[in-house]
């Protein structure tokens, strides 16, 4: 009871014991999230209420030997955000990136989450959070696998065989249970080969590895798209057919005649408004544009060859019934997401109300009472 402030600290093993691996409940969660942003029931930074997050984006030099400098994949980003519904709560992901972490022995990224209460701003919990955010990066393709993807998909390929398309396999296979088939794509055939490996033991389905491009988008019912943002991926109109559904989770890009010819599905319009908002105040566009997911899609608006955002489909808005995702079996979808806090935010108060059901965490003393001086 205030004016005492305690909050919950969560780590790693204390965010698996509390359910954060648990694809198929983060699934529900980030459907009901995607519910509440149709509704329009939530707040991201910046003054369109709309912002991905604030980056410390490092100099290429600098006169100061202390400052880092650019390097690939390297910095800061908070994202905040406010996320109505039952959840009702504040929350901010803290996100430090570096590649050269993985010399160290470190992934790439290392991120924590914060919650907070929305209206007095005391901390509710500080967990561990790079679990948390593979698995609602995973959770958001998977919604979009239950509502835009064919009941009778059997092949799912799977293009990029690192952790995040880990977690949105696991998500998308809790709504496919007609897949008979895995294809593993990566540049890498051993990390390919690894892929298949634990899709058999862990699910139980026929999967194999392969390196070679085409062989990861053709004849695929479904395929997600989780590869690294230093080699993004490229593929054709002719590998693509009739009824496939691609999920977009990392960069791509394709034909112009598969883009405009394809039925898109955004995770969120106006998140894509604010990314172009951003572009044309960077003053470079076009160097903005080849920085984000979203890019190849905002150039074909730019030239009149698709859609307006404003004129488009969000997921949020199939999922409260508002706009039809799939309108035929041969419909050829692809689904974009470029990731928002309130995802982070929903999974990580549904763990972190696990954990408090279950006595899970260490509890955490701010102050008694704060010193006013």
């Amino acid at each position: 009871m205030y004016p005492r402030i305690d909050f919950t600290y969560l780590s790693e093993p204390d965010m698996i014991q509390a359910g954060v691996l648990d694809a198929a409940r983060c699934v529900s969660v980030c459907e009901e999230t995607f519910s509440l942003l149709g509704k329009g029931d939530y707040l991201m930074g910046g003054a369109n209420h709309n912002s991905h997050g604030l980056n410390i984006v490092f100099p290429k030099e600098t006169k100061f030997p202390n400052m880092p400098v650019a390097g690939p994949d390297r910095r800061f980003a908070a994202m905040p955000g406010y996320l109505g519904g039952r959840f009702d709560v504040c929350g901010n992901k803290w996100y430090g990136s570096n590649h050269a972490n993985m010399e160290k022995g470190l992934p790439r990224s290392v991120l924590t989450m914060m919650l907070n209460d929305k209206d007095t701003g005391a901390p509710m919990a500080l967990m561990s959070a790079n679990l948390l955010s593979a698995a609602r990066t995973g959770g958001v393709p998977g919604v979009a696998a239950k509502h835009l993807a064919n009941a009778d998909s059997k092949q799912l390929s799977v293009v990029g065989c690192g952790p995040i398309n880990k977690a949105c396999f696991s998500a998308i296979i809790t709504q496919l249970t007609s897949i008979k088939s895995v294809v593993c794509f990566d540049l890498f055939l051993d990390k390919a080969n690894e892929f298949a490996k634990w899709v058999t033991d862990t699910h139980g389905i026929e999967a194999h590895g392969t390196d070679n491009t085409e062989a990861g988008f053709r004849n695929a019912d479904v395929i997600t798209v989780a590869a690294s943002r230093l080699k993004p991926l490229a593929f054709k109109n002719e590998w693509i057919k009739p009824g496939a559904t691609i999920l977009v989770s990392g960069p791509v890009s394709a034909d112009e005649s598969f883009l405009t010819s394809a039925r898109i599905v955004y995770d969120h319009t106006p998140l894509h408004e604010a990314y172009v908002e951003d572009a044309v105040a960077s003053g470079d566009k076009e160097r903005y544009y080849s920085g984000v997911i979203g890019g190849p899609f905002y150039r074909l608006i730019d030239s009149g060859k698709l859609p307006k955002l404003h004129e488009s489909t969000g997921l949020g808005d199939v999922v409260n019934g508002e706009k039809i995702g799939r309108r035929t079996h041969d419909d050829r979808i692809i689904f974009i997401a470029c990731g928002m806090a309130v995802f982070d935010i929903s999974w990580g108060y549904d763990v972190y109300k696990n954990a408090l059901a279950r006595g899970i965490g260490t509890n955490l003393n701010l102050w008694q009472t704060p010193n006013q001086g």
